[in-house]
C-alpha cells in the first residue's frame, strides 16, 4: 500500500501559497490563518507569514470588509444585520465593519428589500393580509434586514 506522507511546507512555500490564495480573492486574517493551519503552519511561523502578507497588502481587512459588504448586499441581497454577523464570525474588527457598511447605497438597499418582499409575496399562499405580512416579515428577517425598516416597508406596500 502506498500511503502519502504529509509533505512539509516551508515558510517560503507557505508564503507563496498564501499570496496566490489572497490574490484570487480578498481574504481576512482568519481565512489566511486557517489556510496556514491547513498547511500545518502554526505559532510564530504563522504569525510571521501573516505579518508579511499584511505588510505587502495581500491581506487587508478594510478592503476585505468593503468587498464582502458590496458582494453580499448586491448579489445575495443580504441585510445589514446578517452582513455584520458574518463579518464578526470572521473576526473582522468593528472599525473595518463600519467602513465596510459605508459601501451600502441606501436606495439600492431599499430596492433589494422591496424586491425580496415582492418575490416572496408571489410564492406565499394565504387567506389574509395579516398572515401574509407576518410570513413575509419572518422571511425578510432571515435575510438580515432591520425590524423597523421591514415593518415600515410592509405597511407601505399594503
Amino acid at each position: 500500500m502506498n500511503f502519502k506522507n504529509p509533505k512539509y511546507t516551508s515558510k517560503a512555500e507557505a508564503l507563496k501559497k498564501l499570496e496566490k490564495y489572497c490574490i484570487y480573492q480578498d481574504r481576512c486574517q482568519l481565512e489566511a490563518r486557517n489556510k496556514l493551519a491547513s498547511l500545518k503552519i502554526y505559532g510564530a511561523d504563522a504569525d510571521e507569514i501573516l505579518i508579511k502578507l499584511i505588510q505587502n497588502n495581500f491581506v487587508n481587512e478594510e478592503r476585505f470588509a468593503k468587498a464582502f459588504v458590496r458582494g453580499k448586499y448586491k448579489q445575495k441581497r443580504w441585510g445589514k444585520m446578517l452582513i455584520v454577523q458574518k463579518l464578526k464570525q470572521k473576526q473582522v474588527s468593528e472599525y473595518c465593519i463600519k467602513i465596510g457598511l459605508q459601501q451600502i447605497d441606501e436606495s439600492l438597499y431599499l430596492e433589494n428589500l422591496k424586491y425580496l418582499i415582492e418575490k416572496k409575496m408571489v410564492i406565499i399562499s394565504t387567506k389574509n393580509n395579516f398572515e401574509l405580512k407576518n410570513k413575509l416579515a419572518s422571511y425578510i428577517f432571515t435575510k438580515g434586514y432591520e425590524r423597523d425598516l421591514v415593518w415600515v416597508t410592509l405597511n407601505q406596500l399594503f
